[in-house]
C-alpha cells in the first residue's frame, strides 16, 4: 500500500484497508455493499477490489468479494485468524498435553498450530521450529524456549516464510513433534491449495518422530485442490467435539487415530 511522504497511508490505501477490514468481519460482501458503507463509486470500488485481490487478501467474483477460503483459494491469515477461535483453542489445549519439558517441537504456519504457542511458558525448556511469523515474533523472547525461525520465501497472504529455501530449511532438521494444519480433510487424505505450503508442510511431516494434525469440524467439510498427505501419515488426527460422529467415523473405519478436544 502506498503512502504520502510523511510515511502515513495515502487516503486509497488508508480505505483499501478499511475495505479488507470489513470484508474479513463478513466473510463476503457485495459490491453494492461497500458503495454504500464507504460512500464511494462502484469504479472505485472495484479498483479498490482489484488492488486487494492482487495482494492476497480477497477473492473477487462475480457481483461481490469474499475473504473465505474456496477449493483453490486460501484465505489470507487476517480472516483465518478471525475464525474458529474456540474450536482452535480447544486443538491447543489437546496438543499442549503431548508436549514435555526437553522436546523439539515443529509448528507450520496454521492458526490453529499458533494457539499452541501461549500454552507452552510451563513445559520449558523447549526447542520451538516454525516459519510462521506471527508465531516467531510471539516466541523471540521467551525465556527456556530456544526459538529456530524458518526463512525462505515470503507470503504476505500467510504471513510465512515457504517456498523451495524453507523447504530445504526443514530437511535439515528432525524434530519430536510436529502440529500442523491443512485447508480440508477427506476422509483419507488431507488437502490444501496451494502447491508451495504442501511443498513446506511435505517437508515438516518427513523432519518429525510423531506428526499432529490439528482441524476443527469445518475442515472435514471442505474440499481443496492439492493432496498433501495419507491421513495414515499422521500419528494422531485431533478435531473438536463439534465434530459430527458421522464425519468421525470413516476416518477411524480407515485406521485413522482420532482424539477429540473438548472446550
Amino acid at each position: 500500500m502506498t503512502t504520502d511522504p510523511d510515511g502515513e497511508l495515502s487516503r486509497p490505501a488508508r480505505r483499501q484497508a478499511e475495505i479488507a477490514a470489513y470484508v474479513v468481519e463478513h466473510g463476503s460482501v457485495s459490491a453494492n455493499d461497500l458503495v454504500e458503507a464507504f460512500g464511494v463509486s462502484v469504479m472505485t470500488v472495484h479498483r479498490d477490489l482489484d488492488e486487494l485481490e492482487r495482494q492476497g487478501v480477497v477473492r473477487k467474483y462475480r457481483g461481490g468479494v469474499s475473504a473465505q477460503p474456496t477449493s483453490v483459494f486460501e484465505s489470507n491469515v487476517a480472516y483465518r485468524l478471525t475464525t474458529a477461535q474456540t474450536e482452535k483453542a480447544a486443538l491447543a489445549r489437546y496438543a499442549r498435553t503431548m508436549i514435555e519439558p526437553g522436546m523439539s517441537v515443529m509448528l507450520d504456519d496454521s492458526t490453529s498450530a499458533l494457539a499452541l504457542v501461549d500454552l507452552l511458558d510451563d513445559v520449558t525448556p523447549l526447542t520451538v521450529t516454525t516459519n510462521f511469523l506471527p508465531a516467531i515474533t510471539k516466541l523471540k523472547d521467551r525465556r527456556d524456549i530456544t526459538l529456530v525461525a524458518l526463512g525462505g520465501i515470503y507470503s504476505a497472504t500467510h504471513d510465512s516464510f515457504g517456498g523451495m529455501p524453507c523447504a530445504e530449511a526443514v530437511e535439515a532438521l528432525h524434530t519430536d513433534l510436529l502440529f500442523c494444519s491443512v485447508s480440508a480433510v477427506s476422509p483419507t487424505h488431507a488437502f490444501h491449495q496451494e502447491e508451495e505450503i504442501v511443498l513446506v508442510k511435505r517437508a515438516m511431516l518427513r523432519a518429525a518422530r510423531t506428526k499432529v494434525l490439528l482441524v476443527d469440524h469445518a475442515k472435514l467439510q471442505r474440499t481443496a485442490l492439492h493432496r498433501l498427505a495419507p491421513l495414515s501419515d499422521f500419528d494422531v488426527v485431533v478435531v473438536d467435539e463439534k465434530t459430527p460422529e458421522e464425519l468421525i467415523r470413516p476416518l477411524r473405519d480407515h485406521g485413522v487415530t482420532v482424539e477429540v478436544a473438548t472446550f
